[in-house]
């Protein structure tokens, strides 16, 4: 049988000049002026564009935040780079307010600091993310209904011949 790993077997000894994922966070919003959920629904009726940078699979299994736009983190950069040419058309120019929605506002802050890093000034993220929105009373729409056949037969029918 394997015997549990100590502590240190874990943990390798990083690398000179690594950072951890805790170091690189903070470092992150550290850059950012973090909204929380009231403040970003009041940016987003002024005009900000709402990100939700949740993968498809969690929209749907959480739901959304109406008229909030649905760009997936592994294409962010590309989408809000104003030089870029698969940008979007609301990327318009370095001044655009963008803030940033995830499940729990984690991943968003270092979505928001790499739109900083393309010289997007006013790019923020969301304290809590989608979690704390839907916990504020704030609009969602969703979850979406599975699609997928269930595998119990419904009470009524169960167990009778069609006639």
């Amino acid at each position: 049988m394997p015997q549990t790993p100590t502590p240190t077997e874990r943990c390798p000894v990083p690398p000179p000049g690594s950072r951890g994922i805790d170091e690189i966070l903070a470092a992150a919003r550290a850059r950012l002026r973090r909204l929380d959920p009231e403040q970003a629904h009041v940016a987003y009726r002024r005009g900000a564009l709402l990100v939700d940078i949740r993968p498809a699979g969690q929209r749907a299994a959480y739901g959304t935040v109406p008229g909030a736009l649905a760009v997936e983190r592994n294409v962010l950069e590309w989408r809000f780079d104003p030089r870029c040419p698969a940008r979007l058309p609301q990327a318009v120019d370095y001044d655009v307010p963008v803030v940033i929605l995830c499940q729990e506002g984690y991943t968003s802050s270092l979505a928001a600091a790499a739109l900083l890093d393309l010289g997007l000034r006013r790019a923020t993220d969301v304290v809590g993310g989608f979690a704390a929105w839907c916990i504020a009373g704030l609009p969602t729409l969703g979850p979406t209904p599975s699609l997928r056949p269930s595998s119990v037969a419904p009470p009524v029918t169960a167990g009778r011949a069609p006639r």
